[in-house]
């Protein structure tokens, strides 16, 4: 049974048709990465107006390799644009331009069939979640979640000053919830150590809500484990790669990881003392 007494969705797709993948290891700290997907099903594809750089532009690619950094892991396989893993199932799927910084998404409306089995689909991911989440608290009485994003800071055009460092950390930490007290040994510290690495002979801007203060998946977390979960978002600022052209900047990519390798290191230790 689901929380709230739902029953588990009869949500049961192609291998590659599949929304998300859940890795089980063996640590109280889970990495996800839900919004790197880039694939859309063929029927979406054909009524998509969006074009696909524009698709691009607005996932998260290339941050599935971050979540490499913990052994248990959530990943999502599809676009952000077929379905939506961190919104809530009413708007989950896009349906008007302001759901999608103003961009048009339909050129015809996705039909019936296709609504319900995405929503379907939504519904069994946090069925499926929360079975893993369960299965973590039991083993560990405690665990924190990282829901690993990133975000562009280059809106204006490729060619346009980018935006202001003032409000655009290089990290944004978003700890929103009810008892961000009983988490701040980690959250402080983990903050600290992102701060304190040696990044390319420099130190990282990261900074607690200040872009973004949370995500539904991580308030969902929050509020469905009060007393054993802590979800954070770590959002990145799109300095890893070029937003507009999709390239990697490979060196600064694997630093990003390597700096998250450190600070989930220092994360738990804290953990341990919970």
């Amino acid at each position: 049974m689901e929380a709230g007494g739902a029953k588990l969705s009869t949500y049961r797709p192609k291998m590659d048709r599949r929304l998300w993948l859940v890795q089980h290891g063996e640590t109280p700290i889970i990495a996800c990465a839900l919004h790197d997907g880039h694939v859309v099903r063929p029927e979406i594809a054909e009524i998509l107006a969006l074009t696909e750089e524009e698709q691009l532009r607005e996932e998260n690619p290339y941050t599935v390799m971050w979540s490499t950094i913990t052994d248990t892991r959530i990943v999502g396989l599809r676009s952000r644009f077929e379905v939506d893993l961190n919104r809530p199932k009413e708007t989950a799927i896009y349906n008007n331009p302001s759901d999608a910084k103003n961009i048009r998404i339909w050129s015809s409306p996705p039909s019936k069939d296709v609504l319900l089995e995405l929503i379907a689909g939504h519904k069994a991911f946090y069925f499926d979640v929360t079975q893993t989440l369960k299965e973590v608290e039991r083993q560990f009485g405690h665990f924190i979640v990282l829901d690993i994003q990133s975000y562009n800071h280059r809106r204006d055009g490729p060619d346009q000053p980018r935006a202001s460092q003032l409000t655009n950390p290089d990290i944004n930490i978003g700890t929103v919830f009810k008892n961000r007290d009983y988490w701040a040994p980690i959250i402080d510290g983990f903050i600290s150590d992102l701060r304190a690495y040696d990044f390319m002979g420099k130190h990282l801007d990261v900074r607690e809500n200040i872009k973004f203060k949370s995500s539904y998946f991580t308030d969902w977390l929050n509020n469905s484990f009060p007393e054993t979960g802590c979800g954070i978002v770590v959002d990145v600022k799109k300095f890893f790669m070029d937003e507009w052209t999709g390239e990697l900047f490979p060196d600064v990519h694997e630093a990003v990881r390597q700096t998250l390798v450190i600070a989930k290191a220092g994360m738990m230790k804290r953990l341990e003392k919970y």
